[in-house]
């Protein structure tokens, strides 16, 4: 375990961990890494910080996840290995108890055969391009501990949810080794392909989108992916989670150029390909019989993706992937896609949200493909959406939204569940009807001959202007009627003219937060453990920023928190001070309440015979006190909260200091929703006029005088 992981266990910074190595000879000598990234033997470590009461007991969870990043073949084989073992635990549990009760060189040599008296119903005979194979002996030793872990953790949580927890924290920890495809999205694309009795995925990375197919009894799910762990990844984590046996097929190997499953028929293919690929297989693959809409240019590795996918369907079966917007409109793409049009394969363009998926500085598209039947008539429309314009933080319809000050992007989970939303309310009638009255702004249906044009362009934007920032006039009206109620708030909030005050803080006695703790006065607690679905996170940009904090997009019920302890929630008084940004701090009230705390956050609890909150907040925002107090790296800053200081005052003297800067505080909100609803009035105002929602010979503004030269101050006599 590294010395991040020693943290965790108790509950302390890492330079705590470091400070523990210089000043404790007995502190457990490193056993791998390097001189900058040391790691440790978990027995040692746990030794040491029981005998120094700095740990109970460690989680079982930590234990496992500790065992399974410090595996010697690496993280990916001991995912492998303990996938393996929990889906014999789950599928013949007698079998594994009765194995189980041997020595760890015996039970390795036994494993193999159970392993594949397990996996060959699962997965299917053994082939070379199987996902899954089963583990040799010597392979297996190393593992035996992590697996009798696993057991003991699946017996806690069951099979399917140790899986997913082990599997999330190793994807939370190398974020970018794996190109994810978020849940919200991967959700949305099962939703719009439908019910489906066979679902396949081409590149099935980790498996998000076949998981969020899954479901139907008797359903078959079948994956391929040119990374072979990927592959296995997927095969064990959908295995674990149905309980019919042999519905997974999932294989290792390139599919453009190796096509694992070449006689699969799915009523339904869902894909979030590989992005700007020049090495997919052009020249070899230029008389490939899937080419029926024609052969892709080098540039266009996405519309081979499109073309296999529809060649894996079922007549009328639905394909959906997830597309960059260059593949709506590059010109080398033109002649694939106008006869994607005329053939009526192509349903539906739906431009999502930038930040919805990686990479996330671009606003992805997702296109709905259907394979025609043979006599089947052409469909006469196509449907656009521009999804972007759904992402209200209030969560209502775009068609209904009343306009929100605060800046939200596709990653923000408050705003995914109305896109969501209304993008399937939007296709549902599309489908049902053919045909879709526009939506402004947000979706209409294109008659198919009027995009048959030299560009053959399919981005939703081109076609559907984006509605006026405000909403029009009415809407525009309501936010210049809130700026002027804030604006008013603002001056009656203004603080008083600053008296000139004597400069006694010299002569306070001074202590630290970290004193403060010591002597009992406030209790210190760190954030980033993850909380359960629906609870709102508090993050450090909602503290730096005034909002509100929100609920993280609801998982699945069997995904777990990526530790075993409890996440800290806020209660009303707590000081809430980010570790890194600057000087910030924020006092919890009634609103934010009952939040787990972020990452990146320190939670200051004081007793409140002891400490004002208010005054405690107001003293740590000093610009002098957070610079004292942080310590700087070559592109960083990072605050040592216990080393901040505050003057020691008795409370009648704290609660003065305190009103006044709870005053500043509520004249800070003001000023920030001030200058949000401003920015959103002069932006609707602007495409307003621009797009002819707002008239221009509208009332008369109010006269104003004529500017005048600044005048010389009086010279008094």
């Amino acid at each position: 375990m590294t010395a991040a992981g020693i943290a965790r266990l108790a509950g302390v910074g890492r330079a705590a961990v470091s400070n523990w190595r210089r000043r404790h000879a007995d502190f457990p000598q490193p056993v791998g890494g390097t001189d900058t990234s040391p790691s440790f033997a978990l027995a040692e470590v746990e030794r040491w910080l029981r005998g120094q009461g700095k740990l109970s007991e460690v989680p079982l969870r930590e234990r496992v996840w500790q065992q399974l990043a410090g595996h010697p073949a690496g993280p990916v084989t001991a995912l492998l290995h303990a996938g393996c073992g929990l889906l014999l635990v789950h599928d013949r549990h007698t079998d594994w108890l009765r194995l189980s009760a041997v020595s760890d060189a015996h039970l390795a040599r036994r494993l193999p055969d159970a392993l594949d008296a397990v996996l060959t119903p699962r997965f299917g005979k053994p082939r070379r391009t199987r996902a899954v194979r089963v583990p040799a002996t010597p392979e297996l030793l190393p593992s035996v501990p992590l697996l009798r872990s696993a057991a003991e953790l699946a017996a806690e949580l069951g099979a399917h949810k140790a899986y997913e927890f082990l599997l999330g924290r190793h994807l939370d920890a190398n974020p970018r080794q794996y190109t994810l495809t978020p849940q919200g999205p991967a959700d949305l694309m099962a939703a719009l392909a439908g019910p489906a009795r066979s679902v396949l995925d081409p590149a099935c990375g980790t498996g998000a989108l076949l998981r969020a197919a899954a479901g139907a009894p008797g359903q078959r799910l079948y994956g391929q992916d040119s990374a072979p762990d990927l592959a296995a990844l997927t095969a064990l984590r959908l295995a674990l989670g149905s309980d019919a046996p042999a519905t997974v097929r999932t294989a290792a190997a390139d599919t453009l150029r190796a096509d694992a499953h070449p006689d699969v028929t799915a009523d339904a293919v869902l894909c979030h390909p590989p992005f700007n690929d020049r090495n997919w297989g052009h020249d070899e693959l230029s008389y490939d019989a899937r080419w029926e809409y024609g052969l892709p240019a080098r540039t266009e590795s996405e519309l081979a993706w499109v073309q296999h996918a529809l060649a894996r369907l079922r007549d009328g079966g639905t394909a959906v992937l997830l597309m960059p917007p260059a593949a709506a409109s590059r010109r080398s793409g033109r002649r694939i896609r106008a006869d994607l049009l005329r053939r009526g394969a192509l349903r539906a363009v739906i431009a999502l949200p930038t930040g919805a998926a990686p990479p996330y500085n671009l606003p992805l598209h997702v296109w709905v493909l259907r394979r025609p039947g043979p006599g089947a008539p052409a469909a006469s429309d196509v449907l656009l959406v521009e999804a972007a314009e759904a992402t209200a933080a209030d969560g209502r319809h775009p068609e209904s939204r009343h306009p929100d000050p605060r800046h939200t992007d596709g990653r923000d989970p408050r705003a995914w569940p109305p896109v969501q939303d209304a993008v399937l309310d939007a296709h549902r009638r599309f489908e049902r009807h053919g045909t879709l009255d526009e939506i402004p702004g947000f979706a209409l249906s294109v008659p198919v001959l009027e995009l048959l044009d030299d560009e053959v362009d399919l981005a939703p934007a081109r076609r559907l202007p984006p509605r006026a920032a405000g909403g029009g006039a009415k809407e525009l009206g309501e936010v210049r009627d809130r700026l002027g109620e804030t604006l008013r708030l603002t001056a009656e909030l203004t603080p008083p003219r600053a008296a000139p005050g004597a400069p006694d803080t010299s002569r306070w006695p001074l202590t630290t937060v970290g004193e403060l703790a010591r002597a009992g006065a406030l209790v210190i607690r760190t954030g980033g453990i993850t909380a359960a679905a629906g609870v709102p996170v508090l993050t450090d940009h909602d503290v730096l920023t005034g909002a509100l904090p929100a609920a993280p997009a609801a998982p699945h019920d069997d995904v777990l928190p990526a530790q075993g302890e409890r996440p800290v929630l806020t209660e009303p008084g707590d000081v809430v001070v980010p570790v890194s940004g600057g000087a910030a701090a924020r006092v919890v009230d009634e609103a934010t309440a009952g939040a787990a705390l972020g990452r990146g956050l320190a939670l200051l609890r004081p007793d409140p015979a002891a400490l004002d909150p208010w005054f405690l907040a107001g003293f740590l925002r000093g610009t002098a006190n957070n610079h004292q107090a942080s310590s700087y790296a070559s592109t960083s800053a990072r605050l040592d909260v216990r080393r901040l200081q505050l003057p020691r005052l008795p409370p009648e003297r704290q609660r003065g200091y305190g009103e006044r800067f709870r005053a500043l505080a509520a004249f800070e909100d003001a000023l920030r929703l001030a200058g949000r609803l401003g920015e959103q009035l002069v932006r609707g105002m602007y495409d307003g006029l621009t797009d002819g929602t707002v008239a221009a010979d509208g009332p008369d503004p109010a006269p104003r005088q004529a500017s005048r030269a600044p005048r010389a101050p009086e010279t008094p006599e």
